[in-house]
Formats: structure tokens, C-alpha cells, sequence
């Protein structure tokens, strides 16, 4: 029989004391044993690929709430804007530029149907609230005066006379450029701004017609135009 402190089934060995007294004694790998028989487990890599995975889609979906709180697409389904817009184009409509400014005369926007709120329009800003608008024989009029269209558009038919529309606090009269075929204001009245969903701001498709929508001035007869 052996006395040896090595003998085999020993746990443990006699290891110098470094800090001046006697001895100590140093844990062996059972110890490392012991720990995996309480059963420590690790993340397996399948489950953190899921977690990765759905924090991903999280993410984006947070940044794409987010973008369309901004901006918005937009195809254009009808012929009441040209020669402006075309059918089949895509624009993105900026949602707040009427948030962080004033609209204005010759802006392009898109809005609810006031008739059919699930369906949009896009048409052109005319007459601001307290303006009183009226068609004249191919002019549009506003507060007496004429309005200087000076850009391309199909004009109204000869003989159109209507009117006068006095335009409400918070609303917007609006008018397609392509006059002879558009549903607007002539139509429905002014529109509530609450419809206003944004203002046209980037064509985006067809390609060869990338750019960002230009809103022109439309000033009156007798003021002075912008240069």
C-alpha cells in the first residue's frame, strides 16, 4: 500500500505555497467535470442566427415605418396632369412639406379623393384660402385678376365658364393640367387641407425622366413676376 500523495484516485495535488505558508491545494480538470455534470449549456449557433435574423427584420421594418412617415410613392393612374405627368410614372411625394411650410400657388400635390378617400389625386394648387376663383373662357381669374399661366398645359375648352369658388380657411383649389380631362376642384370644390397627403417631389420612373418635380409660379395679372 502506498502512502503517496500521487497515488491513482487522488483529486487533488500538492502544489508550493506562494504565499508563504505551508501549502495549498490547486483544483484538477474534475473540477471542469463537475461543472458540465450541472449541466452549464452554451447558446447554440442555430438559435442566435434566428435572433440575429429577427432583429434584422425588426430593424428594417422600424426604418421603413419610418421613411414613409417622410416620403411616399406614388404611380400616376390617369391623364388629368398632362403634359406633366404621364400614366405609369412613379413620383415620391414628400409628406412633410406642408407640415414645415406654407403650400403655394403652382405646387403639385397629391391628395385624398374628397369623394373616395381610399383613392389619391394629383393636381396642381390655383386658388390659396380666401380667394374667390372663376373660369372665364379658357382664363382662370382669381380675386379679378388673371392668373399668369405661363407653362405648358392643355388649356380650358373654349366657352367653360365657372365659377366664382370662394376658397375656405384651410382649404386648397386645385386644377389638372390637362384641363379638358381632369376631375378637380371645378368638380368637387375645394379641397381640406387635412387631405393633403404631400407635395410632389421626385420622379423617379421612367428612368430617362429622373428629376425632382419643378412647382412653378403662378402670379396674377398686375404683380410682379418672380425672377
Amino acid at each position: 500500500m502506498s502512502d503517496s500523495p500521487n497515488s491513482a484516485g487522488d483529486r487533488f495535488t500538492l502544489q508550493p505555497d506562494t504565499t508563504g505558508t505551508s501549502e495549498s491545494l490547486r483544483l484538477e480538470p474534475a473540477e471542469m467535470d463537475a461543472k458540465a455534470a450541472v449541466g452549464e449549456k452554451q447558446p447554440s449557433y442555430g438559435w442566435a442566427m434566428v435572433r440575429e435574423l429577427v432583429e434584422t427584420v425588426v430593424l428594417s421594418l422600424v426604418i421603413f415605418l419610418l421613411i414613409r412617415q417622410v416620403v411616399q410613392n406614388y404611380r400616376i393612374e390617369n391623364h388629368s396632369m398632362e403634359p406633366s405627368f404621364f400614366e405609369g410614372q412613379f413620383v415620391l411625394v414628400n409628406k412633410l412639406a406642408y407640415r414645415l411650410g406654407q403650400p403655394d400657388r403652382g405646387d403639385v400635390l397629391v391628395f385624398h379623393n374628397p369623394r373616395n378617400t381610399n383613392e389619391d389625386y394629383i393636381k396642381r394648387i390655383i386658388g390659396l384660402p380666401g380667394d374667390t376663383v372663376e373660369i372665364n373662357n379658357q382664363t382662370v381669374f382669381i380675386n379679378g385678376a388673371a392668373v399668369l399661366e405661363n407653362f405648358t398645359h392643355h388649356p380650358i375648352p373654349p366657352g367653360e365658364y365657372s365659377g366664382p369658388f370662394v376658397v375656405g380657411d384651410n382649404q386648397l383649389f386645385v386644377m389638372g393640367d390637362n384641363r379638358p380631362n381632369s376631375s378637380d376642384s371645378r368638380v368637387f370644390g375645394s379641397i381640406d387641407q387635412d387631405l393633403v397627403v404631400g407635395q410632389a417631389w421626385l420622379r423617379i420612373w421612367p428612368l430617362n425622366e429622373f428629376g425632382f418635380v419643378q412647382h412653378i409660379d403662378l402670379p396674377l395679372a398686375g404683380t410682379p413676376v418672380p425672377q
